[in-house]
């Protein structure tokens, strides 16, 4: 019997397009690519790339690709959605999201 998996749908909030469109158009694919595979089904389902995070302003889920953090949140009801709260890349241990540091 095959499984079927509950699709979401990806919504990139208008700082996150903006931070997406600042990087290159190769970077840009990674993500893009990346997101649909870790978070198009199960994104609430913690794995090596994604986890939960601590109480935090930012989101409620992180999604790790290469240096890059996607920070997100996951709703189910009245439909399922992702909604993409941020981008930002890890440089050594510090976080950059639209050039600024960010501590969560």
């Amino acid at each position: 019997m095959i499984e079927r998996y509950m699709e979401f749908f990806i919504d990139l909030s208008p700082d996150s397009q903006q931070q997406l469109d600042e990087l290159t158009a190769r970077e840009r694919r990674i993500l893009l690519d990346e997101i649909d595979v870790q978070l198009r089904y199960e994104p609430n389902v913690e794995t090596r790339k994604r986890k939960p995070l601590d109480s935090n302003e930012l989101a409620t889920w992180e999604l790790r690709v290469g240096d890059f953090r996607i920070f997100y949140d996951v709703e189910t009801n009245p439909d399922p959605i992702v909604w993409i709260r941020a981008i930002g890349r890890k440089v050594r241990n510090k976080l950059f999201i639209g050039g600024k540091e960010i501590e969560l």
